[in-house]
């Protein structure tokens, strides 16, 4: 017998190959998922012992990200929503999320387009996202290509929210944290 077919029952084993996208079709259903979880925040704020992790392409076209983090995390960075942030919305027309968070005592505004995001987690239940950014159209849409916000009043823009520290948290730490002991 061939090595495509199960020898105890005879069948073939192949998987056909498919003309229909389902993994792109998958992958756009999961998006859906992060997209409705951040809306939902955004408007209602996170229940109790949820919070996100998102993981982004910072070298992703029309990512709004203070530059000296764009310095410090040049492909990507995974940031944390959970006690300090501010203003969660996702705009549908432009498809981009967008939040106000503070590094180093500084708040700023990053918006995010649903494309450059490669990873959503919520560890509170053990849900873990993981995509794959489409290939830009050529290599010069691969640059970034929004400048620096200017930087917010924190206590204009969240009161009592916004952090003293950094919400900020390498995709290694996360993985390192869910495997057990290390």
């Amino acid at each position: 017998m061939s090595d495509d077919r199960d020898e105890e029952n005879g069948f073939d084993t192949t998987i056909p190959e498919s003309l229909l996208p389902y993994d792109s079709w998958i992958e756009d259903a999961y998006r859906g998922v992060m997209l409705r979880a951040l809306e939902h925040v955004g408007r209602e704020g996170l229940p109790e012992g949820h919070h996100f992790y998102i993981t982004y392409r910072t070298d992703w076209p029309g990512v709004i990200l203070p530059s000296r983090l764009r310095a410090q995390y040049p492909h990507e960075i995974t940031i944390v929503l959970q006690h300090q942030f501010w203003d969660l919305k996702v705009d549908e027309d432009t498809q981009t999320i967008s939040v106000g968070l503070s590094f180093g005592g500084v708040g700023s505004t990053l918006v995010i387009p649903v494309d450059a995001v490669t990873a959503f987690a919520d560890p509170h239940v053990r849900l873990a996202l993981r995509f794959t950014p489409p290939e830009p159209a050529d290599e010069e849409d691969a640059a970034p290509v929004a400048a620096e916000p200017a930087p917010v009043d924190e206590a204009a823009e969240a009161p009592g929210d916004a952090p003293s520290s950094p919400q900020v948290v390498s995709l290694a730490a996360f993985r390192k944290k869910g495997s057990g002991p290390g």
